[in-house]
């Protein structure tokens, strides 16, 4: 049988957010839909906690369980969130799935687009949109397990018969020889789906204790970067009171100018084409930002506030806020000498509606800029500028999102992770996103994760160079080929190449630039010496010079390219430039390797894994990009070491196996273990 199922289940709401996991003391299963796809006949709506009726027989659990013993095939949109239920209610089913949610996602190829299942039956003009009951009700307050029975089971009739009418869409569509390709793709994409199901369903353990000082940590380094910040905004300011926490107030800081007229600012720059149009705009319709010096208000004698006097002479009681000087106690006189950093926004997309854009993107080109000009002061205040923003993001995503979404009961994070987000195929995370951390092993948040059983010990096995390997391969670049053979240090060399060119750096350092190049960027805004590393790329890989002209003609003609795994990219507004090169050509080199890489390679090894991993206690809690994490059972260590090693040897087998590609390039595990995620050793 071929099964449509869907399943509703209460939810708990905390700081703000709706949690809908099985993992909440307070969530329960609500109901599960069944029907059978082939013929629609054969539906069932079972109830098992609603305020109207409770499955307190059991019966309800053992016809759905009889249902999925006959099931050949499980369908459902959006299967994790189901199967995590199905599985945690204590159901059992392992056999083949098909996610029309995935498999909708496959068939955009990379083009973003909407996923949910009204959004998607709107599109294919599959069925007659219905109001989301569901939702309206949660929005409301009002929990699953609250609604009216009756209008619920509706909804959730709609759903299955959505679903079923949508996978049959999508089975002609892969049938469809332009998207044939996409097959083997799709089948490695819903057994992943699976794994990571099981791997949410473990949870990673966190440390309370640990997370509390890594949030000292991190609060203590915000403090002292504000007071470096605002020591050195009294120096370029004067005493005018700055909020660095505001855009228009740090775009003044850096920039030196504000708008004569904040309301019509943005669209004064709509005409202005050229770098000297829009020069000559902003020096018409800014001022120059001075510096000030403060000096006592003499209306309320630095108090700021005023008293209204009676006739009697008597003030009365209760004062007013001093106008004269704002309430602040002080007014401000300029002085002739310039304030802020001076730096000069070079076009109009710098425009921001309260002066000159300071987004991270903006802050790394005028760092540059700062270090190409030996600006030493303007690279430490930029410097701490992005750092405190870094920090900021830590507490507020990492430290407060662990504490929010970990189980009070158990201390277990489940990481989320999803398949549908990306361009490119690669995971994405949430509550929190997990996939955000910063590469390299010195990150705190790492330290408050540890392994669940005493003596315990987690486990991360990293692809060495995976990128490089898989641009390498794909490009069949000799080059870069001989050199993963030979075990050549490719930082060590980016570190030479940019130190020669006048910019004396560290090997790890260099590591930001040295595959840069592989995803497109070109040095644009980096240093001189940077620059010389990026231009030095191509010219040494020529191999992946030439794939990638290949690439940009390959989307000029079909507007796809299709990897070596059959997942395919489309770009259908491409065009090309008067240089000859197609527009979107940074996503175009960048796709194939980052999705291959993450999207294709990682899947299949961390599927293996999972599987290796099943007589054993030891399991899998996590995955980043290109690495893997095991919760490591005290009495297993040496059992999990020894199957990394032994994966090592059917890494390209495996890749073989799963899309019929014979690699020449050869992948590498390697691990590192230790007492928490972060203070590991090599094994």
């Amino acid at each position: 049988m071929r099964l449509v199922l869907d399943v509703e289940n209460s939810v708990t709401w905390r700081d703000g957010k709706i949690l809908n996991d099985p993992f909440e003391a307070g969530n329960t299963l609500t109901q599960i839909g069944l029907v059978n796809a082939d013929n629609h006949e054969e539906l069932h709506i079972v109830t098992f906690d609603h305020n109207e009726k409770k499955d307190t027989s059991g019966a309800g659990h053992k016809l759905v369980q009889q249902v999925l013993d006959m099931t050949e095939l499980l369908i459902m949109h959006n299967g994790s969130h189901d199967l995590m239920w199905i599985w945690e209610a204590g159901f059992e089913y392992d056999g083949l799935i098909w996610d029309t949610l995935l498999a909708e996602y496959l068939l955009h190829r990379g083009v973003e687009k909407p996923l949910s299942l009204a959004a998607v039956a709107e599109a294919r003009g599959l069925a007659e949109q219905k109001e989301d009951y569901l939702s309206k009700c949660i929005k409301q307050g009002i929990n699953t397990n609250e609604t009216d029975l009756h209008s619920l089971s509706l909804y959730l009739r709609a759903d299955l018969l959505t679903t079923s009418e949508l996978f049959k869409a999508q089975q002609r569509d892969y049938a469809d020889p332009d998207s044939s390709s996409l097959t083997k793709v799709r089948d490695i994409t819903f057994e992943t789906c699976k794994t990571l199901t099981h791997m949410r369903m473990h949870g990673f353990r966190v440390d309370i204790q640990e997370l509390g000082r890594v949030r000292d940590e991190f609060e203590k380094e915000k403090a002292e970067i504000e007071e470096r910040l605002q020591e050195k905004v009294r120096s370029l300011m004067g005493d005018t009171p700055v909020n660095l926490a505001s855009p228009e107030q740090k775009s003044q800081v850096i920039f030196s100018r504000k708008p004569k007229d904040k309301k019509d600012w943005e669209g004064l720059f709509e005409f202005t084409s050229t770098p000297k149009e829009f020069k000559e705009a902003v020096k018409a319709n800014s001022e120059t930002i001075f510096k000030t010096k403060a000096y006592q208000c003499e209306s309320c004698y630095g108090k700021g506030k005023t008293y209204k006097v009676k006739k009697d002479g008597s003030k009365y009681a209760k004062p007013n806020k001093c106008k004269e000087c704002d309430a602040r106690g002080f007014k401000l006189m300029e002085t002739n000498q310039v304030a802020g950093l001076r730096f000069t926004a070079p076009s109009k997309e710098w425009a921001s509606n309260s002066g000159f854009s300071t987004s991270k993107k903006q802050l790394e080109k005028l760092m540059v800029t700062a270090k190409n000009n030996n600006m030493d002061d303007a690279v430490r205040f930029l410097g701490d500028l992005m750092r405190h923003s870094a920090v900021s993001s830590y507490i507020t995503s990492f430290v407060n999102g662990i504490d929010t979404y970990r189980k009070p009961t158990t201390s277990n994070l489940h990481v989320q992770l999803t398949q549908s987000i990306t361009h490119t195929g690669r995971f994405s995370g949430r509550n929190p996103n997990m996939q955000n951390m910063p590469r390299g092993g010195t990150f705190p948040i790492k330290r408050v994760f540890i392994s669940r059983w005493e003596n315990g010990k987690i486990m991360e096995a990293d692809f060495a160079q995976l990128e490089f390997r898989t641009a390498a391969f794909l490009a069949q670049d000799k080059t870069a080929m001989e050199e993963i053979a030979t075990g050549f240090d490719v930082h060590s060399y980016t570190a030479k190449v940019i130190s020669d060119a006048g910019q004396p750096t560290t090997r790890q350092e260099a590591k930001e630039h040295t595959f840069a190049p592989l995803f497109g960027a070109t040095g644009y805004g980096r240093t001189k010496a940077e620059q010389a590393y990026y231009t030095h790329f191509i010219e040494k890989y020529k191999g992946i010079a030439a794939w990638h002209k290949k690439l940009g003609e390959e989307a000029l003609r079909f507007l796809k390219i299709t990897n070596v795994s059959g997942r395919q990219y489309a770009f259908p507004d491409v065009t090309r430039r008067s240089s000859g090169t197609p527009t979107h050509f940074t996503m175009i080199k960048n796709y194939p390797v980052q999705g291959f890489a993450t999207g294709d390679v990682v899947p299949v090894v961390l599927n293996e894994m999972h599987k290796r991993l099943q007589p054993m206690e030891s399991c899998l809690v996590n995955t980043v990009h290109d690495s893997m994490v095991v919760d490591v059972h005290p009495e297993e260590e040496e059992q999990v070491i020894q199957m990394v090693n032994d994966m090592n040897n059917d890494l390209n087998d495996l890749i073989e196996e799963a899309y019929g590609v014979t690699m020449n390039v050869p992948l590498l595990l390697e691990a590192k273990i230790g007492t928490n995620w972060l203070d590991t050793v090599d094994v």
